[in-house]
Formats: structure tokens, C-alpha cells, sequence
């Protein structure tokens, strides 16, 4: 009975984690969908955190899924370090400590492509302007953008948050799932004893039996 009841409530925590852990890692497959507008940004810093964020998110999935603690570690770890990310995100399209949104940073200065948003932003008109200077190229162009709502830079900067809340709660989930699985092994064996006694080892009180030689007749 003890050991039932032991593994009927393994069974319940297990099934607890997977539905309090499993939607928030899902919600932060979000970065999908940033992924796509910063490669249309040709943003290639940002397209690299982000391929790292969405591996370790399904390797933390799978690490919840299938009960792997140190998928949940590597995890926990990765996620202290996107947090960090989100928050230099911020920093430089808000310009803070000398840092500009106009240098290509993000682009590992290979090209001068700037965030997507800047261009097609919620009630954006982009205009393209020829320039009639003697000595330009005929197909060069000048871009002006007017009518944003949102200008870009707090696009950039809603997304990262979004994210830094995502990843906290993840976070927190993770390090709550890895203490509970180190608590079970710590009071559970996985093969079905508990802490003292094994149900396949009882405790053994019993007085051994030693065979006794037959007495021969005597002639």
C-alpha cells in the first residue's frame, strides 16, 4: 500500500509539471515568430539568439516531457543568458550608455540593413525617393518613412520584454521542476523501493533454516 500510494503520488506530480511547465516553454517558441521579422531585417545577431533560444526551449521541452533533469539545467542556464540578451536589446534601441540604434551592431557590421519594423510599422507609409543630385546612380533610392504609430524602436523593445517575462517564468518553473526531481531521488529509488526497504528487498526478520543431515540406522 505504501508503495502504491507513493507511486500514484510520483504519478500526479509528474503529470502536475507537465501541465504547468509544458505551456509556458511553448509560449516561448514566440521567438519564431521574431525570428522571421529579423531575418527580414537581415539582423543577423539577433537571428543567431534566437535560433539558441528556440533549440533550448525544445530541448527543455523534451527534458520535461521525458523527465531529463539536465535537459532542465542546461535549460535554466540558457535562459539567464537570453534574459541578459533581452535586456542589451533594450538598451541599445533605447540608446542607453552611449550605445545607438543606428550603428550596424546588429548586424555584425556586414551590412547597414536596419530592424524590419523601421520600414513596416503599424501605419507606416514608406515612400521611396529618387535623387535628382548629378553624379548618382539612376537606381539609387532614398527611403522615407512616415505615419508610424509605434516607431520602431519600441517594437524592438515590446518583443524583448515579452520575452525577458516569458523566460522569468520559465525560469522560475525550471528551477521548481529540478528541486522536485531531486527530492524524488533523494526519497524514491525509481525502481519502485523507498527509502529504507525495496518492495523486491523486504526487511528480512525471519530465523534461517539450516538443513539437518538424516541420522543413518544403525545395523
Amino acid at each position: 500500500m505504501v508503495f502504491m500510494s507513493a507511486v500514484r503520488e510520483g504519478f500526479c506530480t509528474e503529470k502536475w509539471i507537465l501541465l504547468s511547465v509544458t505551456p509556458s516553454l511553448i509560449l516561448q517558441l514566440a521567438a519564431l515568430e521574431r525570428q522571421i521579422f529579423d531575418f527580414l531585417g537581415f539582423q543577423w545577431a539577433p537571428i543567431l539568439g534566437n535560433f539558441l533560444q528556440i533549440i533550448v526551449v525544445i530541448l527543455g521541452l523534451f527534458g520535461t516531457i521525458q523527465f531529463r533533469p539536465r535537459y532542465i539545467v542546461v535549460y535554466t542556464v540558457w535562459t539567464a543568458l537570453w534574459v541578459t540578451w533581452n535586456v542589451f536589446i533594450i538598451c541599445f534601441y533605447l540608446e542607453v550608455g552611449g550605445l545607438s540604434k543606428e550603428t550596424d551592431l546588429m548586424t555584425f557590421n556586414i551590412s547597414m540593413h536596419r530592424s524590419w519594423w523601421r520600414e513596416h510599422g503599424p501605419g507606416c507609409i514608406r515612400r521611396v525617393v529618387r535623387p535628382s543630385a548629378p553624379g548618382v546612380l539612376e537606381d539609387y533610392s532614398y527611403v522615407s518613412v512616415t505615419g508610424c504609430i509605434i516607431d520602431f524602436q519600441y517594437l524592438e523593445v515590446i518583443h524583448s520584454a515579452i520575452q525577458i517575462l516569458l523566460s522569468l517564468i520559465g525560469f522560475v518553473y525550471a528551477c521548481y521542476v529540478i528541486s522536485i526531481f531531486m527530492d524524488e531521488e533523494d526519497s524514491f529509488d525509481f525502481i519502485g523501493g523507498l527509502d529504507t526497504y525495496s518492495y523486491r528487498q523486504p526487511p528480512q526478520e525471519h530465523v534461517e533454516l539450516k538443513p539437518v543431515k538424516p541420522v543413518g540406522r544403525s545395523k
